[in-house]
């Protein structure tokens, strides 16, 4: 399978899903998504009409987010400084610590 392409052949940058769709799928409220996007967590893609699009890509690193910050207790501030550190753990072939092992940052990219 190429990279950045899923099962069914849709690329995981493609913005697919409206605000509300993305919120549902991740059993969360549109405003948490929105306070995401405007911490810098997250970035997606806006529409013409400046509606949010998500991605697969980012729904895979919001759910990222929601477990640091559900099962593990982390701020925002913790999370943003965890996801970089993750994705440098994997681009050096590092194993992440045992608690964090269970978390795939395959998709992640740093966060800005």
């Amino acid at each position: 399978m190429a990279q950045g392409v899923s099962s069914a052949g849709i690329g995981v940058d493609k913005p697919i899903y409206t605000l509300s769709v993305a919120s549902e799928i991740l059993e969360t409220h549109p405003r948490t998504l929105m306070m995401y996007e405007s911490v810098g967590l997250v970035r997606p893609q806006r529409t013409s009409t400046n509606r949010r699009r998500y991605s697969q890509r980012d729904l895979a690193k919001l759910q990222v987010i929601q477990e640091f910050t559900r099962k593990h207790g982390v701020n925002l501030a913790g999370v943003r400084l965890l996801l970089t550190l993750m994705v440098l753990l994997r681009d050096r072939g590092i194993a992440p610590p045992g608690d964090l092992r269970s978390i795939d940052v395959s998709l992640l990219e740093p966060a800005q």
